[in-house]
């Protein structure tokens, strides 16, 4: 597809355009990476369940000020409000007059990131945006983005303000995932071959039937919720880093009963190394959780989330699975091995939601670039899109846009993080 279709008009950000859009990534990457902070002002949007655990989480880190909460229902701002002072910070000023009232926090606050865990996910974007374009960084909850075009909005914004725009996502930082990163590395699995993962939730178990995925109440046939198990297997295959997604075929199963949606999706994703992915969504069939996280390489295979592994030459007994433990204990990623029990005693996500929130605030108060970047948060948002795409023309492969320019060809690959 051509990109310059799907810009946004807006991205005429005063003078400052011209010298960020021939540099690109390294800029707003630079920029950062000179200045650390010793504390880092934060703004949270959406006080709803997800974003009362993270300031939860956010109170208990070093180097965190909470200077602002915003919900348009001002119980829940004034709930953030109590939080923080009981935390012991100076009350935040609370911002509840609608919707939209994220944009006066934005122009008013001198804050250095805006987080934000909204529903609908319709605001993810535009609060982004706003953070960015006054100057601060944004986070935002999964995904970053529902269409192509918002993902571009994003890029470019993130781009010409340099400013990061980060997508939390925690699947990233689970400990089976970082196990298998330590693996691959160190060269146990060979040459990586093919991945498959799936968020599969049976979502009337995990959620009332009217909040299950997707939560826009859109009638889609697309994998709506593709980034927690995408992005764990983005980072195993160097995508945008030495490596990128090339083209997606997606196929949905007929839907059941009075719901419109489409009850499973499946896509199959090739890399520009020829690497496959197979990637599922089913949230409305009766089945136990299991993202699966499956890595296939030369020299071995591993089923994180069933605790399965076999590698040639290494495991006991030829053809058969062996447990996981005794790799846990001497591949432990260094990550975990320093933080994992701090993750576990606040919880979350297998301490998922800590280890995201604790590497992010690391990184700006470091002046380091954080894990997970804009052109992450929008290769993997975009797969819905493109899923929907493919489902509708008979499974026609769709091309990946290449949100880096051609620069995933040299961005070095993303290493093993420590604490």
């Amino acid at each position: 597809m051509n990109h310059q279709c799907d810009r946004r008009s807006f991205v005429k950000i005063g003078a400052a355009v011209g010298m960020a859009w021939g540099m690109g990534r390294e800029c707003f990457a630079a920029d950062t990476a000179a200045r650390p902070m010793d504390k880092v002002r934060v703004g949270l949007v959406g006080i709803g369940s997800r974003g009362t655990w993270l300031l939860r989480i956010l109170l208990g880190l070093e180097g965190v000020e909470v200077r602002a909460v915003c919900d348009m229902i001002p119980e829940r701002a004034a709930k953030a409000q109590e939080m923080v002072t009981v935390a012991g910070q100076p009350q935040p000023t609370g911002y509840s007059q609608g919707e939209r009232d994220f944009q006066r926090l934005c122009d008013s606050e001198d804050l250095d990131l805006v987080i934000n865990a909204t529903r609908p996910w319709k605001w993810h974007v535009p609060i982004s945006v706003a953070a960015m374009t006054t100057g601060k960084h944004a986070a935002t909850e999964v995904p970053a983005a529902e269409t192509v075009e918002d993902c571009w909005q994003l890029v470019e914004t993130a781009e010409t303000t340099g400013k990061y725009c980060v997508m939390l996502e925690n699947c990233c930082y689970f400990r089976e995932v970082m196990l298998v990163q330590h693996m691959l590395k160190k060269g146990l699995f060979g040459e990586l071959r093919h991945c498959e993962a799936g968020y599969q939730h049976y979502g009337r178990r995990a959620r009332p039937a009217s909040s299950a995925r997707p939560k826009e109440d859109k009638v889609r046939t697309a994998n709506s919720y593709p980034t927690h198990p995408i992005g764990p297997v983005a980072q195993w295959m160097d995508v945008n880093r030495g490596n990128r997604f090339d083209y997606l075929v997606s196929m949905s199963a007929a839907a059941t009963g009075d719901n419109p949606n489409a009850d499973i999706n499946t896509s199959l994703i090739r890399t520009a190394r020829g690497q496959t992915i197979t990637l599922y969504f089913d949230t409305k069939l009766p089945r136990p959780y299991d993202l699966i996280y499956r890595v296939q390489g030369t020299g071995g295979i591993c089923m994180a989330t069933s605790d399965k592994i076999f590698i040639e030459g290494r495991s006991p007994k030829p053809d058969t699975w062996e447990s996981m433990e005794a790799y846990y204990q001497e591949f432990e990623h260094p990550l975990w091995k320093a933080l994992g029990e701090d993750a576990l005693r606040t919880g979350g996500h297998g301490g998922g939601d800590w280890l995201v929130m604790h590497r992010l605030i690391r990184a700006l108060r470091t002046g380091t670039p954080p894990d997970m970047d804009v052109y992450d948060a929008a290769t993997w948002s975009c797969i819905t899109e493109l899923s929907e795409k493919s489902v509708a023309t008979k499974s026609s492969p769709i091309d990946f846009p290449d949100f880096t320019r051609g620069r995933w060809k040299t961005n070095p690959p993303l290493g093993i993080l420590g604490p």
